[in-house]
């Protein structure tokens, strides 16, 4: 049968008008998105590794997060706080507000130390009541990002599990499933081990574990990604006032360490990814158990986390270094 001409050319513009709403419908939603990000808290042991001022800074160059606030925690975490004091105010971004996290007993070295003391000293309120608070203020809104062990986060839960649970998820970089820190001889990647921020509070991870949140786990397998030399020297000789503090941070980090390579990596900046590019570390659900010595081993029963086994690396690194050359 043949079909009119007319009949042809008005099918191909209605694909064509349909198409078109299409495309501006997902437009509309991928801008919707971006006008009401997240509502995040970013709870760190920033100053001593290097990565977690990467992580805060991708998180402030991303337009899906709204970073309500920033708590310390491990060791010293006034001194901590002090050094968020001053780089928040040298990127523009005094408005964020710091609070400190119960500190711990520690002999790890805080190598941007003398960042943190171009500072004056003040007293920070309590980060685990800040959590709680915002909670309370936007139940099931909230993200916390946790990139350092967990004394602030098993503070919160201590104090009040059930404003606790009114968050809407946690994302936390921790653990170690099915491989280790770095490679062997043969440059296979090590065995698992006890990763640093579930070593340095097991009960912490413990509490989060059994809290009733959903949590999201970025552990040593998918979070050991380099910052080579060439991706570096583009932060750094950027010149904003967000990559000079990186640079001053970074040559801290990398002065007051020993054996250290001068090649950093970003195991906290992953977690900061996921909580707007999921498809970058894809999830598995998976019951974790935690031992008294930080080791974390798959076990039986329901499971209590999701957690990403492998990132995409190169897109990773794509999406940071250009969020944080953005001006």
């Amino acid at each position: 049968m043949k079909i009119p001409r007319v009949l042809v050319v008005l099918c191909a513009l209605l694909f064509a008008v349909f198409g078109s709403l299409a495309a501006r419908a997902q437009a509309s939603d991928a801008d919707k998105a971006i006008s009401t990000p997240q509502l995040v808290i970013i709870d760190t042991d920033i100053g001593d590794d290097i990565d977690d001022a990467f992580a805060l800074a991708l998180a402030l160059k991303s337009p899906e997060l709204r970073v309500l606030g920033v708590t310390t925690t491990f060791g010293n975490t006034e001194m901590r706080a002090r050094l968020l004091d001053r780089y928040l105010k040298d990127v523009g971004r005094s408005d964020i507000p710091v609070f400190a996290g119960p500190p711990s007993k520690t002999d790890n070295l805080m190598t941007q130390a003398a960042y943190a003391k171009q500072t004056p000293e003040k007293k920070h309120q309590g980060g685990a009541e800040f959590i709680l608070r915002e909670a309370r203020e936007h139940p099931g809104e909230i993200t916390l990002i946790g990139i350092g062990p967990l004394f602030t986060v098993q503070a919160a839960i201590e104090h009040d599990p059930a404003a606790f649970k009114k968050l809407k998820r946690v994302v936390i970089m921790g653990g170690s499933i099915e491989r280790g820190y770095g490679v062997d001889a043969q440059g296979m990647p090590n065995p698992p081990q006890p990763e640093w921020n579930i070593l340095c509070d097991p009960a912490g991870a413990k509490a989060l574990l059994a809290s009733g949140v959903p949590v999201f786990m970025m552990p040593l397998d998918s979070t050991q990604v380099p910052l080579d030399a060439g991706k570096r020297d583009a932060i750094f000789a950027h010149g904003s006032p967000l990559t000079d503090q990186l640079t001053l941070l970074y040559h801290e980090w990398i002065g007051n360490t020993s054996n250290r390579s001068p090649t950093p990596t970003l195991f906290d900046p992953v977690a900061v990814t996921f909580t707007f590019r999921p498809d970058l570390c894809p999830t598995k659900p998976m019951h974790i158990e935690v031992d008294g010595k930080g080791l974390t081993t798959l076990g039986p029963g329901d499971p209590n986390a999701r957690v990403c086994l492998q990132s995409d690396e190169k897109s990773f690194l794509d999406l940071l270094v250009k969020r944080i050359t953005a001006d």
